[in-house]
C-alpha cells in the first residue's frame, strides 16, 4: 500500500521512507506557542498608588527596597542555611540540635580553633535567633467559643465546655502574602480576558488563572464607591479535617487555609507560601449518648460557621473601603477584598452550605433525582425559604438545615452556593472513577462469573495486566495490580492512566467505551487551561458517559440507578470553570498537599503532649526561615554555592563557582559525554546495539542531512550514500531530554516542560529499558496523523567533515488503522517490519517531539504469571498509544 505525504503529495512504498521524508522536510521541532492577547479590566485595574493610598503617575518605578547584604537576625548568610537545613529540611528535634552543636564545639577544640566562635553556642541562641527573624506570617492566637443557651446540672457535658479556636490575624496575613517578592511575575493585579489565536486563525477565549475567569471580571463590575482603581483581592479558602494517628489516640486536626486570586494557579499548586494555614478548627466530641442527636449536630454547625466568620472578620472592612497593601512587584496598591472559592469536598461542603447530606449544595434537584442538574441555590432564596417555612419542610422538601447560617452570610457579596469549587480529587478521581467505576467492574465481574474462584482468576489477570505496563517518566508502577489497601489520590490518579486497556475483554465494549467516556472528560478537566472548545468536549462527554452508563444499570450492578451526589457534583464544572478558571488550581489535592507540611510533619516533630501548641510554633517559625529565605534571594545573598560564598567572605577563592561557568543543558551534555566510552562505526557497535545495519543507515542518514533537496536515502542505492569510515568515532547515550510546549502540564515559564528518554541496557542494574517516542512528520497535521511512533534502541552522535551530527537509532511502528479503535478510542499501532524483521533507521534527534507510552493490546490473551513488564514492548503483536499517560499527552494524541 503506497504512503502519500500530505504536504508534497509524493507517494513512497514504505511507512519508513515517509517517515524519513517528513522527518527531513517538513519537521519543525520548535513549540508552537499560540498567540494570545490579555485585556485587563478598567474598573478595578490595581493601579499603583503612594503608601497613602495617591494616585501616582503610570510608569514610576515602586519604592526602593532594602538591597543590603545584610542576613539579619542571622551574623551571617553559612549562620542562615546551617539553621534552615537543620529546622527546616533536616526537621531535627531540639535536643538533636544541641547534640550537633556540641559534636561541633567538640571538633573545634580538638583541631586547634579553640577560641573562635562557633556558628552557635548552644540550641538556646540557636531558637532564639530563629525566632528573632521578623518577617514571616502572623503569630497564632486563641479563642474560647462556648454553647450559649440555657445550661443546667443536667445538661450533658458539651454544653459547658469551652472549644478553643487558634487563628491568625487574616487581614495581616493577606498583607504579608501580597508583599513576598517570590510571587512577582507570578500575580495579577486586575481581572483580564485573554483572547487566543489558534494556528487555524481562529479566536477563542481561553481561561487558566482565576482572575482569568467570569467571576472575577463580575466583581469587577459592581462598582462600590471609592473604589475605582483599586485591586480587587479574592480570599481564596479550604478546609478539611486530617487525623495525623490512628494508633495513638486518633488524633484529629480542622485546619483552615487560605490563598489570593491574584497569584497564579501555578504557584498555588506549588504551595510556596502562597496557601496559608490560617486556623485550627475546634472538633467538639460529645458522649455515645448525644453524639448523634439533633441539638449536638446543629451546635457543632453553628460552632463551625462561627469561628470561621470570626477568623475572617479583620478582612470584613476592606471588602467595603479599600485597604493599601504593597505587592510582589514592590508597588503600593489599594485592595479591596471579596470572598472567593472554597476547597473542600463533599462533606466539608455539605457543612458550609447548610444543607442536608445527600443533597446537593449547588442546585435544588432531589437526592434520588441526581442524575440531572436542579435550579441553582443562592443565598437570597435561602433566606427567602427560612422566612417561610418551618424547619422541617426546609429539611425535608429543599434540603435546607434551617439552623445553620452559613459563614458568608456575615460578608456582603458572599454566596457559599456558588463559591463551592469543583474538587477533581474527592469528586471525579476518587469518588467517581476508583470508588465508583472500579469498584462496579469489579462487581461486574463477580456478577457475571460462573464462579467465585473464576472471578478471582479474572481480577488476578487484570492486576497481571496492570503490572505489565511499560516505564513511562512519572508513572506510577502497580507491581501487584490494584490489590492493596491503603489508596492515596495519586494511586488513583495512576490507576486511570493504565485502568482501561487492562479490562478490554473482559467486560462489554458498551462499558469500556463508557470508561473511556469519563477518562476523556476528567483529562479535558485535570488542564490548566480551557479554550471555549475544551468546555463544550466536556458538556459533550458528560451528556455521553451519562448514556452510556446505563450499561451499569442494565447488568445488574447499579439497580438503584445513580443518584450519587459526587457523580451528580460533575454536570457544574463547566460552569464553574467559567467562574472561577481551572479546577487543577483549586483542587481538594493542595489542602491535602498541604496536611503534610502544615499539620502532619510538625505533628511528628512534636512530643504528642499538647501537639497543637508546639504545631503552632512550628508553623511560625517554617514561616519566618520561608520569608527570609525569599527576601535574601531578592537581594542576591544566596547566590552561587554557601561554600563558595564563605571562601570569597574569607579572601580565600582562587577558583570559580563551578555553577557559574556553563548553562544546565551545556554541563549536562559533558557529564553524558565523559560517562560513556567512545565507539568506532565498526562492528562490535553493531553488535551491541543489535542492529548490523547501523552504518548503513548512518550513511543514508548522512545523506538526507548533507543533501534535503534530493530524494529520500532509503529508495536509493548505497553507493550514491556518503561514505563513512568504520574508524569514524561515535558516542553513545543512554538518555535525553526532550523540552516541548504544554500549555495544559504541570510546566515551568511560559509552558515549557521537560521529561527524559531513557535507552539504556540497564535501568537501576536491572532489565533493560527502551522508550518510545513520537517523531514529528507533519506539524500542520494534528495528533498521529503528524507524527509516527518509533522505540529509540540509542542515542547516537558523531562528526562528519568536521560537523556534529546528534541522531537517533530507532525502530519503527506503524498505524493498524487510519482511525483509532472505537472501543478505546486510542489508536492502536503494531511493529513495522521487513522481512520478518523490525524496520529501523537513524533519525535527527531534533525530530523527536517527546516520549509515548504503549500498552499491549490484551484481548482476550491471560498474563503468564511472573510475566516482566520489562519484556512488554516486545511481547505483543499490536499496543494502544497510551493517549492517557498524562493530560499533555491526551491533548497531543488525537
Amino acid at each position: 500500500m503506497a504512503r502519500f505525504c500530505s504536504l508534497c503529495i509524493r507517494s513512497f512504498p514504505t511507512h519508513r521512507g515517509l517517515a524519513q521524508h517528513r522527518a527531513r522536510y517538513h519537521c519543525n521541532p520548535k513549540p508552537r506557542q499560540p498567540e494570545s492577547r490579555k485585556k485587563y479590566h478598567g474598573h478595578l485595574s490595581g493601579r499603583p498608588c503612594d503608601a497613602n493610598g495617591q494616585a501616582i503617575p503610570v510608569n514610576v518605578p515602586p519604592p526602593p527596597r532594602d538591597n543590603s547584604q545584610s542576613c539579619d537576625p542571622f551574623p551571617n548568610r553559612v549562620a542562615f542555611e546551617f539553621v534552615e537545613h537543620l529546622y527546616e529540611k533536616a526537621e531535627e528535634s531540639e535536643s538533636d540540635v544541641a547534640h550537633l552543636l556540641e559534636i561541633l564545639k567538640a571538633r573545634d577544640v580538638l583541631y586547634g580553633v579553640d577560641g573562635i566562635p562557633s556558628i552557635f553556642h548552644n540550641s538556646d541562641q540557636f531558637y532564639a535567633t530563629l525566632d528573632a527573624i521578623t518577617l514571616g506570617q502572623a503569630k497564632w492566637k486563641s479563642v474560647a467559643l462556648r454553647y450559649t443557651g440555657v445550661v443546667d446540672e443536667n445538661s450533658p457535658a458539651w454544653m459547658k465546655k469551652s472549644y478553643v479556636v487558634h487563628f491568625r490575624d487574616t487581614l495581616e496575613a493577606v498583607k504579608t502574602t501580597l508583599a513576598s517578592s517570590d510571587f512577582d511575575g507570578h500575580f495579577h493585579t486586575a481581572p483580564f480576558v485573554e483572547t487566543v489565536t489558534l494556528p487555524s486563525g481562529e479566536k477563542t477565549r481561553r481561561i487558566s488563572d482565576f482572575m482569568s475567569a467570569q467571576w472575577a471580571s463580575r466583581q469587577a463590575i459592581s462598582k462600590l464607591p471609592g473604589t475605582a482603581d483599586a485591586m480587587l483581592t479574592p480570599i481564596i479558602l479550604g478546609a478539611d479535617k486530617t487525623t495525623v494517628s490512628v494508633a495513638t489516640g486518633n488524633q484529629e486536626f480542622h485546619p483552615l487555609y487560605m490563598s489570593i486570586g491574584n497569584i497564579t494557579n501555578e504557584m498555588r499548586r506549588a504551595h510556596r507560601e502562597a496557601v496559608l494555614p490560617i486556623g485550627f478548627l475546634a472538633i467538639p466530641k460529645g458522649d455515645r449518648d448525644v453524639e448523634d442527636s439533633e441539638e449536638f449536630r446543629v451546635f457543632k454547625k453553628q460552632l463551625y460557621h462561627h469561628a470561621i466568620a470570626f477568623i475572617l472578620s479583620p478582612l470584613r472592612p476592606g471588602m467595603t473601603t479599600p485597604e493599601v497593601v504593597v505587592c510582589p512587584d514592590g508597588h503600593y496598591r489599594r485592595a479591596i477584598f471579596e470572598l472567593g472559592p472554597f476547597i473542600a469536598d463533599y462533606p466539608e461542603q455539605v457543612y458550609l452550605s447548610g444543607v442536608v447530606y445527600g443533597w446537593c449544595p449547588k442546585c435544588l434537584a432531589l437526592p434520588d433525582e441526581l442524575e440531572q442538574i436542579g435550579d441553582p441555590r443562592f443565598r437570597a432564596l435561602t433566606d427567602h425559604l427560612c422566612a417561610h417555612y418551618d424547619r422541617r419542610t426546609l429539611w425535608e422538601s429543599f434540603g435546607v438545615v434551617g439552623d445553620v447560617t452559613p459563614f458568608t452570610d456575615y460578608f456582603p457579596r458572599a454566596d457559599i452556593h456558588e463559591l463551592l469549587s469543583p474538587d477533581l480529587l474527592h469528586q471525579l478521581i476518587k469518588g467517581t472513577f476508583k470508588d465508583h467505576i472500579v469498584a462496579w467492574v469489579e462487581d461486574y465481574i463477580c456478577i457475571t462469573s460462573d464462579t467465585a474462584a473464576e472471578a478471582k482468576r479474572i481480577l488476578d489477570d487484570i492486576d497481571r495486566r496492570i503490572a505489565a505496563v511499560p516505564l513511562f517518566p512519572g508513572l506510577r508502577r502497580f507491581p501487584q495490580g490494584r490489590h492493596f489497601k491503603q489508596w492515596t489520590g495519586n494511586d488513583s490518579k495512576a490507576l486511570m492512566k493504565v485502568f482501561l486497556p487492562a479490562i478490554v475483554g473482559y467486560v462489554p465494549d458498551k462499558m469500556v467505551r463508557c470508561i473511556a467516556v469519563l477518562l476523556d472528560f476528567t483529562y479535558l478537566a485535570r488542564r490548566s487551561s480551557h479554550t471555549t472548545q475544551d468546555l463544550r468536549d466536556m458538556k459533550a462527554m458528560l451528556a455521553e458517559f451519562h448514556r452510556l452508563r446505563g450499561i451499569f444499570e442494565e447488568v445488574g450492578v447499579r439497580p438503584e440507578g445513580f443518584s450519587l451526589p459526587r457523580q451528580h457534583a460533575l454536570v457544574h464544572y463547566v460552569r464553574s470553570i467559567q467562574l472561577f478558571g481551572s479546577p487543577n488550581g483549586l483542587c481538594s489535592s493542595i489542602t491535602e498537599s498541604r496536611h503534610i507540611t502544615a499539620v502532619k510533619k510538625p505533628w511528628r516533630r512534636s512530643n504528642r503532649r499538647t501537639p497543637l501548641a508546639q504545631i503552632l510554633q512550628t508553623l511560625v517559625r517554617l514561616s519566618k526561615l520561608a520569608a527570609l529565605r525569599v527576601d535574601l534571594a531578592r537581594r542576591g545573598v544566596l547566590q552561587s554555592s554557601v561554600y563558595h560564598h564563605a571562601l570569597r567572605a574569607a579572601g580565600l577563592d582562587d577558583e570559580p563557582d563551578p555553577d557559574q561557568l556553563v548553562d544546565a543543558r551545556y554541563r549536562y551534555e559533558a557529564d553524558a559525554a565523559a560517562a560513556e566510552d567512545p565507539y568506532s562505526m565498526s562492528s562490535h557497535l553493531a553488535d551491541e546495539l543489535s542492529q548490523p545495519r547501523l552504518l548503513e543507515h548512518c550513511r543514508r542518514f548522512l545523506r538526507d542531512t548533507l543533501y534535503p533537496e534530493l530524494e529520500p536515502a532509503v529508495d536509493v542505492p548505497l553507493d550514491e550514500c556518503p561514505e563513512l569510515s568504520l574508524r569514524t568515532r561515535v558516542a553513545v547515550y543512554h538518555s535525553a531530554r526532550a523540552v516541548f510546549y504544554a500549555p495544559s502540564e504541570a510546566a515551568g515559564p511560559g509552558g515549557m516542560h521537560q521529561e527524559f528518554i531513557r535507552c539504556t541496557p540497564s535501568w537501576y542494574g536491572g532489565p533493560a529499558r527502551y522508550d518510545t517516542v513520537l517523531v514529528q512528520t507533519n506539524p500542520d497535521m494534528a495528533g498521529l496523523s503528524g507524527m509516527t511512533v518509533a522505540r529509540v534502541r540509542a542515542f547516537l552522535s558523531f562528526v562528519y567533515e568536521g560537523v556534529r551530527h546528534p541522531c537517533a537509532l530507532v525502530e519503527w511502528f506503524e498505524l493498524e488503522d487510519v482511525e483509532p479503535d472505537p472501543v478505546t478510542g486510542m489508536w492502536v499501532v503494531k511493529p513495522e517490519r521487513e522481512h520478518g524483521e523490525r524496520v529501523s533507521a537513524v533519525i535527527p534527534v531534533d525530530s523527536i517531539v517527546r516520549a509515548c507510552h504503549l500498552i499491549g493490546v490484551y484481548g482476550r490473551t491471560k498474563i503468564p504469571i511472573g510475566f516482566k513488564y520489562s519484556e512488554s514492548l516486545d511481547a505483543f503483536r499490536r499496543y494502544y498509544v497510551n493517549w492517557f499517560v498524562d493530560y499533555h499527552a491526551h491533548e497531543t494524541v488525537i
